[in-house]
């Protein structure tokens, strides 16, 4: 799709695995065919930014001869599911299903409708927009929720055929449906929230070190040498993880090493975490800020646990939702949202030289 720094594109790989071998390929794909940025994205999609018209189709030929590409309706599963000791049911062979009934109707479905299937162990997806999520209760009954309805119980056996009667009213519908449109009364309920996906995590056999992109972001560089540092470890295998992480497999520790000093997110606290940022002005047309290099700078001085949203422009693409605090880009400078999103209306404006300023006063009257 088309954004301020040309074409994005958003690669569905299969299972969100790939091999060390295979992210180098990647990586060097994003330097040749687009301007070497590569993002995981919130809820866990690997993307290639600055690819152009002459460039994307052979971006895409190359992506596909590199590593399967999943197509078709998007079921997502949690990271670690089939292989975590703490969740409720594995939620594979439930996504396998709901995957073959929904056949019929993937053709008049839109792009954007999802499928989240979550066993609810050490990561979960509880963070991820869905139009159905099917959650585990025990292991063989789940809570199905479409759109904002309230959660149904169902058997195991039941589910994948109650999940394509509502996936077949929404192709009735249009391509543009989602569920929200079929008007289910009744209020969600809230689902637990899993670990982010930094750290140790125990599984059936092995473990997972995760780690994530700065801002969500690397650059080709840094992936390659990711990509390098792992198959020297003789890491087999990486996993892409919502939070805008990765995990890696049956990692030594001193991987974890590695990873730090490459600069990606290796601890709870550290608190580029709590910064969301698009690329701003260093990439993207509309950017009005440098995003991510006024995120780097911002994180040291922000007392720990402070949330901050740093928008290049209005959109708010990084962080659609509210947030505590919020800064944007605007011709004028840089506007201070205070509870809201990036297109509200600023409640003060600043210059370049007093934007630290200007967010410490605003923490020291919250």
């Amino acid at each position: 799709m088309q954004t301020g720094d040309g074409l994005l594109a958003r690669i569905r790989i299969s299972s969100g695995r790939l091999t060390p071998t295979q992210l180098a390929g990647l990586a060097q794909l994003a330097l040749t065919h687009g301007n070497g940025l590569i993002e995981v994205s919130a809820r866990g999609t690997l993307q290639v930014r600055g690819l152009t018209a002459d460039t994307a189709s052979s971006f895409a030929q190359a992506v596909n001869a590199l590593l399967p590409v999943e197509r078709g309706l998007v079921v997502e599963t949690p990271p670690l599911a089939g292989d975590d000791p703490a969740e409720i049911a594995d939620p594979l062979p439930l996504a396998a299903a709901i995957r073959r009934a929904a056949r019929p109707w993937e053709p008049r479905l839109g792009p954007k409708v999802s499928v989240v299937v979550d066993g609810c162990g050490q990561i979960t997806l509880a963070n991820s927009k869905a139009d159905i999520r099917v959650t585990a209760q025990n292991s063989d009954h789940w809570l199905v929720t479409v759109g904002g309805a309230t959660p149904m119980p169902l058997a195991g056996h039941e589910v994948a055929d109650h999940v394509s009667s509502f996936l077949g009213r929404l192709a009735a519908l249009g391509s543009d449906a989602r569920a929200t449109d079929l008007a289910l009364p009744g209020p969600a309920q809230p689902v637990k929230a899993g670990s982010p996906p930094i750290g140790r995590f125990r599984l059936r056999q092995g473990t997972a070190f995760g780690f994530a992109l700065p801002f969500g972001a690397a650059s080709g560089q840094m992936m390659q040498l990711l990509a390098k540092a792992a198959a020297a470890h003789n890491i087999g295998e990486l996993r892409l993880a919502p939070a805008h992480g990765i995990l890696a497999l049956d990692a030594p520790p001193v991987f974890e090493k590695d990873v730090a000093a490459l600069g990606f997110v290796t601890s709870l606290t550290d608190p580029r975490r709590m910064i969301s940022a698009c690329i701003g002005s260093d990439g993207c047309r509309s950017g009005r800020l440098p995003a991510r290099r006024l995120a780097a700078q911002l994180a040291q001085s922000l007392p720990f646990g402070t949330r901050l949203h740093i928008s290049g422009c209005p959109k708010g693409c990084a962080h659609p939702r509210r947030a505590p605090l919020t800064l944007v880009g605007l011709e004028e400078g840089a506007g201070l949202v205070i509870e809201g999103r990036a297109g509200d209306t600023p409640q003060q404006m600043l210059g370049k030289d007093q934007i630290e300023s200007g967010l410490a006063q605003a923490l020291q009257q919250a």
